[in-house]
């Protein structure tokens, strides 16, 4: 059961010819309707923008200009590069636990908004960063994959960390990184090297809270030696079945490890194997939960030129007329569960029940992006990046851009990891893609491209189906398919399957 204040008129503040309750349980008929599925994906968007227009915000830096800073911060991505890949998991805190000891303990040092889920983490964190920061608290946030550059995943005060800084961190904490080599059975991977920079950084700033992504599940990740204020559960999906479990609940309780005593849990939407796990936690660790649907969730959502206008309920009342630049239903969930958590870290709900200031929360959801996120990258053709790489954040996308624009033909470029449910992922945007171009991205996780095209021959037929393996190729020929529709017809590309096949596809279409 909930801790928070029932939905009545006095704790709300609603209109006497208002029945809140009358109003939530439309909440409740939207959500329990909504396909889980479809819920959110990792994903955002861009406002509109026209071709060779210039990116209003650095989210996502290029190279460092100075050849001197570019020299070092490639020194410690080769460093880093040594150690084991995110990929490969010994599943334990120990040596995160012990690089904090000799560090003297850097997580302790702030309170923390923890996020964890299948899809939607990094837009959620993205729009708590924005929402907290609007407040006037200095933020840092943690998450993960980066787009092109790694210092994106360590921002300060909503900016991506700099090279300069970037390099000054890891030497700072270098010494310690290699003492605790030395004691463990396994050196520290790259994720918790990473995870102890971003600590240490937050603590050196410092920063007033902190907004933390779990790498892969929750009680194992290495984020999860600190002790979250507000624990966030995004939706839950099959993902990383073979190190998470294959059922929603083996995944929720991997998951429920960032609930800690006396927290805040926000739950968003969930299976109802995923939501019995994560509430039974919640009650073994006497947390406090507010479930969307319930206690916050989406009253309403209208497209908008360049993203949507919205009314979400908050745990404090009502939020009236919010833009959010961003597309799809998913994203206007996810903007949910993020206000949400933020009341939950000022207390609205158990402290005092008047909701945050409605002018500052429009003012920040105005200003929330999600790079390589139903990004658009070209105009004639239109050329949208999506980094969705499983099939509900696959069905999300899919979904969104069926929404929002209105492509005559629209041909798809993918190029996916070999660890992932491919098929899944290309039957999810079989309805959407006259064609697909196969493809394969730089990393050694990348799937061959003739193998890709093996499994897509069976979803889409051979005659809709083509193979570049190299990414630039993949780009032409997709652009040119587009373009067999005319300037004028609408013909568009969306680039998806993996993070790092948009990051590449983002430098190769001049962005960063």
């Amino acid at each position: 059961m909930s801790d928070l204040p029932p939905h009545d008129s006095s704790a709300y503040d609603e209109p006497e010819d208002r029945d809140p309750h009358g109003l939530f349980e439309e909440i409740v008929a939207n959500e329990t309707e909504r396909d889980p599925d479809l819920a959110v994906i990792e994903a955002g968007s861009r406002t509109l923008r026209t071709q060779g227009g210039g990116d209003p915000r650095a989210d996502v830096p290029g190279r460092p200009s100075d050849p001197e800073v570019d020299k070092a911060l490639r020194e410690v991505e080769s460093e880093l590069a040594t150690r084991w890949g995110e990929t490969k998991l010994e599943p334990s805190v120990a040596r995160i636990a012990a690089l904090m000891d000799v560090l003297g303990e850097p997580q302790r040092a702030y309170p923390s908004i923890h996020i964890t889920g299948t899809n939607g983490k990094t837009s959620t964190a993205r729009m708590v960063e924005a929402l907290l920061g609007a407040f006037d608290l200095r933020t840092g946030r943690y998450t993960s994959p980066h787009v092109q550059s790694i210092t994106e995943r360590i921002s300060l005060d909503g900016a991506p960390m700099s090279a300069e800084r970037f390099v000054e961190t890891y030497n700072d904490i270098k010494p310690y990184v290699e003492m605790v080599d030395g004691q463990q059975e396994y050196r520290l991977s790259f994720f918790e090297v990473l995870t102890g920079m971003a600590y240490a950084a937050f603590a050196d700033a410092p920063v007033d809270v902190a907004v933390v992504e779990v790498g892969m599940g929750g009680s194992w990740d290495a984020t999860n030696v600190i002790d979250g204020d507000v624990a966030v559960v995004t939706p839950i999906d099959l993902d990383h079945t073979d190190r998470l479990g294959e059922t929603f609940a083996e995944i929720a309780t991997e998951k429920s490890g960032i609930v800690k005593q006396d927290a805040t849990v926000i739950l968003a939407q969930q299976p109802v194997d995923a939501a019995q796990v994560l509430l039974k936690k919640a009650v073994e660790v006497d947390a406090t939960v507010a479930r969307e649907g319930l206690e916050f969730g989406v009253v309403s959502r209208q497209i908008a030129v360049g993203g949507q206008l919205l009314t979400l309920r908050g745990l404090g009342g009502e939020y009236e007329e919010v833009f959010l630049p961003l597309h799809g239903a998913y994203q206007a969930h996810n903007a949910a569960v993020a206000l949400a958590a933020v009341e939950a870290f000022f207390g609205v709900g158990s402290a005092h029940a008047e909701r945050l200031d409605i002018d500052t929360v429009r003012k920040a959801f105005a200003s929330v992006t999600s790079p390589g996120r139903l990004e658009i990258v070209r105009r004639s053709p239109t050329v949208v990046l999506d980094a969705a790489h499983n099939p509900a954040g696959a069905r999300a996308t899919a979904e969104a851009v069926s929404e929002v624009f209105d492509f005559s033909r629209l041909i798809g470029v993918v190029g996916a990891s070999g660890d992932k449910n491919v098929r899944g992922v290309l039957e999810a945007f079989e309805p959407i893609f006259a064609e697909v171009v196969v493809t394969q991205n730089s990393s050694h996780r990348a799937m061959d491209a003739d193998e890709l095209a093996g499994i897509a021959v069976e979803v889409f037929g051979e005659d809709r189906v083509q193979v570049e393996p190299r990414l630039d190729d993949a780009l032409e020929a997709a652009i040119t398919l587009a373009e067999e529709e005319g300037e004028y017809a609408g013909g568009g590309v969306l680039v998806t399957g993996s993070v790092i096949t948009v990051g590449e596809a983002r430098l190769l279409l001049g962005r960063g």
